[in-house]
């Protein structure tokens, strides 16, 4: 449920600003062509963090099976 609302979310952002983007084009409003770009692309990094996010922490999760793998391993050689 977490994944569809952050997907969700960024389409929204990336649409809204995709919008502001291209009125401010039309009507010639420099600073809301401004803010339009500036929010699209804060879209895309929130986007870019969260697989970041993901993937630290899929490297975490494997380091700890290694460590205990070992750590069992050295506990049977201890005995």
């Amino acid at each position: 449920m977490a994944r569809f609302k952050r997907k969700f979310n960024h389409a929204k952002d990336k649409f809204s600003g995709k919008v502001k983007e291209t009125t401010g084009r039309m009507t010639g409003n420099e600073q809301l062509e401004l803010k339009g770009k500036i929010q699209s692309a804060q879209a895309d990094i929130k986007k870019d963090m969260t697989v970041s996010d993901r993937i630290n922490d899929i490297k975490e999760n494997i380091a700890g099976k290694i460590n205990d793998k070992i750590d069992k391993q050295e506990d049977k050689k201890a005995k």
